[in-house]
């Protein structure tokens, strides 16, 4: 992508931009260093993901459809024009043939190609754009059916725990070790137990739905426990204001916008045609061959054209202010999203580094406590249910990191990279 400027004003990058900026030079290295890569699997799936799916193909048809209009605007603007004439008038007779051609003196036909390219960059970056979202689309099904898969099999967990210990509860009651009361209280966790796990497994339902929906194949992937230690850090958050697309996009409007003035500005500009008149008259019994040469200008006296050179000064402020808002936003965005990751990567290390987090082991320690009169069935449940929401809490707190993660490497233009995709059609690096 070029450095765009506009020629009429110098742009200057807004407050928050300025600080990230300067945050970034002082706390990182001049060339910073590329995220850790992605899991091979994982990249080859979205890769397979995205050429299969009708975005890409629209992508591709919509570059083209770009690729073209950019060839025509490069294309001379007059075609020439081709004149036969006969007269004849008693015993004379003329027959002449001309050529005639509008010149562009003006360098209009060069205006409109370089409008046009700042059109064909604004194409590229929305898919760019397109693409990118696309993968984040898919990170974010993915983590969530992850996710959902993860707390079915949790909650498939509590559920065989609950259970045993209703019948072990039964058991007890039978030889009269507990009373009826406890009894009940066990079956009513069973019930409870089943009545989460027909939830968890609506929930997963729905997760494998949206990510099916976004070209996901929930059969051919399956995430190990030690992707999410793939993921990169968050300090310093590098942003690379020119990989992101919607940098790239409003930058490339601002510049065609620019343009566009200099288009409507040389349109107010006349061309004149030149014409080349050859042919023979013929008087009677003697002829002659005529030659003849004409240039004709049109005078723009009724239309000057000036009410299109105000319209396209107005969309190029517009477009000015729209790109510096793009720099503040995408600013902002970039402080919400690393502010969001490092929260949930601090939360989600200190989950796995809990020693309660070993739902068979503290089970069985609690049973034994139970058998031995120590706990009450109330407290056994209670502190059973404990520990399985807690389990149930870490395979929840994986998909918000994931999703965190996706959206922070999104915000920082750091998103294909990681994924080894360097270009339009999502190809993978080797």
């Amino acid at each position: 992508m070029r450095l765009i400027t506009t020629p009429r004003r110098l742009r200057v990058a807004s407050l928050p931009m300025i600080v990230l900026l300067l945050a970034g030079a002082l706390a990182a290295p001049a060339h910073a260093a590329a995220p850790a890569a992605s899991p091979i699997a994982l990249r080859d799936a979205v890769t397979a993901a995205w050429r299969a799916h009708p975005s890409a193909r629209a992508t591709e048809a919509t570059l083209a459809a770009a690729r073209a209009r950019a060839d025509a605007a490069g294309r001379p603007l007059y075609n020439p024009e081709l004149e036969f004439s006969a007269d004849d008038e008693g015993t004379d007779r003329t027959t002449t043939a001309g050529v005639s051609l509008a010149l562009d003196l003006s360098g209009k036909r060069r205006a409109r190609r370089d409008a046009a390219a700042s059109q064909l960059d604004v194409a590229v970056a929305q898919a760019r754009l397109s693409r990118r979202d696309f993968v984040a689309a898919w990170l974010v099904g993915w983590a969530d059916w992850q996710s959902a898969s993860r707390r079915v099999q949790q909650g498939e967990q509590r559920l065989a725990l609950i259970s045993r210990f209703a019948d072990l509860a039964d058991k007890q009651f039978g030889v009269g070790d507990i009373s009826s009361l406890e009894r009940d209280l066990a079956r009513l966790a069973r019930d409870e137990a089943e009545a989460e796990q027909a939830a968890l497994l609506a929930e997963a339902a729905a997760a494998e739905e949206a990510f099916r929906n976004v070209g996901g194949q929930p059969d051919a992937i399956a995430a190990a426990p030690e992707w999410s230690q793939a993921l990169p850090d968050v300090t310093p958050a590098p942003v690379t204001w020119e990989a992101l697309p919607e940098w790239q996009i409003a930058q490339a409007q601002s510049e065609g916008a620019a343009r566009q003035v200099t288009v409507a500005q040389l349109d107010r500009i006349p061309d004149p045609t030149l014409a080349l008149t050859g042919g023979r008259i013929d008087f009677g019994p003697a002829s002659d061959n005529v030659v003849g040469v004409s240039l004709s200008v049109p005078l723009f006296v009724r239309n000057p054209y000036r009410a299109e050179v105000v319209a396209a000064l107005a969309d190029a402020d517009a477009a000015a202010a729209q790109a510096d808002l793009a720099q503040t936003q995408l600013a902002s965005r970039a402080q919400r999203t690393a502010a969001s990751y490092a929260a949930v990567r601090r939360a989600f290390a200190r989950w796995r580094q809990s020693t309660g987090t070993d739902v068979d082991q503290r089970a069985e320690l609690l049973e034994r406590l139970w058998r031995a009169g120590e706990l009450s069935t109330a407290d056994y449940l209670l502190q059973l249910k404990q520990t399985l929401d807690t389990a149930l809490a870490g395979a929840a707190l994986e998909g918000q990191l994931w999703r965190r993660a996706t959206d922070y490497l999104a915000a920082t233009g750091q998103l294909e990279a990681w994924l080894g995709m360097n270009d339009a059609t999502g190809e993978t690096s080797q």
